[in-house]
């Protein structure tokens, strides 16, 4: 069956469809592409990221998404071949673990324009089975990269770093991947850059030790999986605080940065006895040389690589993912991982829209 994933994440970044070829176990991916966001949708999206939005700017947002997801799968079937399914992650306007999630993007709208079933809102089953609601891509790292000597550690550094444990599938959000750096750098050029191309920016700032410390000092670090983090806990507020303390913007780039890869490492020292043989890389902060070469520092002795080393493409991964997902739901198969989310049982995700 020919299933095309799309995927909208935290970083704001754009619209990304992968198509993707799954017969049984085999599972192939037959091309991908990527649609920016327009400065006008990425402002939109953050206006309602908040709680000072309004209910009427949260329907509009969700129809116009809708459409622009149905515009992208078009496209990508247009250059790759038709799809006979479609999973779509939607864009999270605000995520509250274990309790509420709400993820834009009218399925009933995707349906419509492209006349192939849909399969959305993911999250809800798992939080309404007692889980976290995310992650959710675990499932899919245990059958991409499951090896049977060796021990893996999946890591996507989206707007949100996540890991997962391969083969145990303990898996969990670390905190901030790309948010924060992107937003500093958004207001550090006036708008006229959205991330840290190759992490020049960070190589000419200085790490703030004494901030680090602070930020590091966050309880949520500490706190024992299952959890998941959001543009909530690393959204405006926090950024904010970081632009109150009036250093100059290198140096807060700088110091995000490394702060982006000492939590990852710290979750991965502290969640199991002994470290992983592999860290395998994905996600936009895969591209940034500065982010993997503190992780090399921090964990010596990891093998680490991009997930381009294990036949995935990092920017791809994600949207790969929920076309995966997508296929379970529509097998009638549970996709979440109770160790990676806290659910209590393994669940059916989704929702159907024919």
């Amino acid at each position: 069956m020919r299933v095309a994933g799309v995927m909208s994440g935290t970083s704001l970044d754009g619209i990304d469809v992968a198509i993707v070829e799954i017969a049984g176990r085999g599972i192939s991916t037959i091309g991908f592409q990527s649609t920016p966001y327009s400065d006008s949708v990425r402002r939109a999206i953050l206006a309602v990221s908040n709680t000072t939005t309004t209910t009427a700017a949260v329907s509009r947002l969700n129809f116009q998404l809708g459409e622009l997801y149905a515009r992208a799968v078009q496209r990508a079937c247009r250059r790759y071949g038709p799809a006979a399914l479609i999973g779509c992650h939607g864009q999270t306007i605000y995520h509250e673990g274990g309790a509420n999630t709400l993820q834009l993007g009218e399925a009933a709208v995707i349906a419509e324009r492209t006349g192939v079933p849909v399969v959305s809102n993911f999250r809800a089953r798992d939080i309404a089975a007692g889980g976290q609601g995310a992650p959710l891509v675990p499932f899919v790292d245990c059958l991409l990269f499951r090896h049977p000597r060796r021990t893996r550690v999946a890591l996507n550094i989206g707007g949100i770093a996540n890991i997962t444990w391969i083969p145990s599938g303990v898996a969990f959000d670390t905190g901030p991947g790309n948010m924060v750096i992107d937003a500093l750098v958004r207001h550090h050029t006036g708008g006229r850059q959205n991330f840290d191309r190759d992490g020049r920016i960070a190589a000419r700032g200085n790490l703030n030790r004494p901030l680090l410390d602070r930020l590091l000092a966050d309880p949520y670090y500490r706190r024992r999986p299952p959890k998941s983090a959001g543009r909530e806990q690393y959204g405006t507020e926090f950024v904010a605080r970081l632009l109150a303390t009036g250093l100059p913007l290198p140096d807060l780039i700088a110091t995000a940065t490394v702060l982006t890869a000492a939590t990852i490492a710290q979750a991965i020292a502290t969640s199991a006895p002994r470290p992983p043989d592999e860290l395998i890389v994905s996600g936009g902060g895969a591209h940034n040389p500065q982010i993997l070469a503190h992780l090399a520092a921090f964990l010596p002795g990891v093998a680490l690589a991009t997930s381009d080393a294990y036949g995935i493409d990092p920017d791809a991964k994600e949207a790969i993912a929920f076309a995966i997902l997508a296929y379970q739901t529509w097998r009638r198969r549970p996709s979440n991982l109770p160790s990676a989310t806290g659910a209590r049982r393994p669940v059916i995700l989704g929702e159907v829209s024919l």
